[in-house]
């Protein structure tokens, strides 16, 4: 398969995705060298304050809902913050909150106005060598920018407590918009999705590392907002005039609309949600 960079437009460069013909990953090779330049300094619209995040934060109180649902307390991580919504309601929920994040004005703003330990890199299995074990470690649509997603799970899996969670949430490849869209999928997003995992491949993986899946959907919250964004963005990506492309994301909600049924069956929404625990 091959992308280019449909959603940004920084280059027209063309990138190649390949698909594991055992396990079924998608995975882009080779990684550009110069992948930092695919995250302008405009990736992250930062807040000027507190009272903003707050505002912004509900939208993903739903997070912190399904991190409750399996964890009352104690010290989370979570692995690519951006400016910290989620970071900020754990830290209100009563955990113990550090983040790993690779933007460093996000990190000045986590520290400074968020309140909460920072750690900056773009690495988190070198981040995660000096860090302590937690009881929750969280990444929310971060597992698919790893240049080594394996290689850093088998170190955030020595980092979960026994008794733990660890909770990932990433892009479907099984998803219904996938198969009808392929390489003009926007969670595609070549090339920073370096790759896309099945939700039985991540299940094997994690359950080789010692975690037990406790719970999956392809249907919460999130899920749901990064269906109707899938269809509102393929239709803005057809063009680049900002009058033609606000008619276009119309379009798309409606289409979204449309097809929600299907959408929403299980196992075909644009991304997954899942929880696993360390044993005791």
């Amino acid at each position: 398969m091959r992308a280019q960079d449909y959603n940004r437009r920084i280059s027209k460069e063309t990138f190649d995705y390949y698909r594991c013909q055992s396990c079924g990953l998608i995975f882009l090779r080779p990684i550009p060298v110069n992948l930092d330049q695919y995250y302008p300094k405009q990736y992250y619209s930062i807040p000027d304050s507190l009272a903003k995040l707050q505002a912004g934060a509900e939208g993903e109180r739903y997070k912190i809902d399904i991190v409750q649902s399996f964890a009352s307390k104690g010290r989370l991580l979570e692995i690519g913050p951006a400016y910290g919504s989620f970071t900020y309601l754990s830290k209100q929920a009563g955990f113990e909150v550090e983040v790993i994040e690779m933007d460093s004005e996000c990190c000045r703003f986590l520290e400074n106005v968020v309140g909460v330990k920072a750690i900056h890199s773009n690495d988190p299995s070198e981040a995660l060598k000096t860090l302590h074990g937690y009881d929750v470690i969280t990444l929310w649509h971060v597992i698919e920018h790893l240049p080594d997603p394996w290689g850093s799970l088998e170190r955030i899996a020595e980092k979960v407590l026994p008794g733990g969670i660890l909770v990932i949430a990433a892009p479907n490849p099984d998803a219904f918009q996938f198969h009808m869209l392929g390489h003009l999928w926007p969670h595609v997003d070549a090339p920073r999705h370096l790759q896309l995992i099945p939700l039985p491949l991540l299940r094997k993986r994690m359950q080789s590392l010692g975690l037990n899946t406790l719970w999956t959907t392809t249907s919460d919250q999130g899920t749901l907002g990064w269906n109707t964004f899938g269809w509102e963005v393929f239709f803005a990506n057809m063009s680049n005039r900002r009058f033609v492309n606000r008619r276009l994301r119309k379009i798309g909600r409606l289409i979204s609309k449309m097809l929600r049924p299907i959408d929403r069956m299980n196992g075909r929404g644009s991304a997954y949600t899942a929880v696993f625990r360390k044993e005791k």
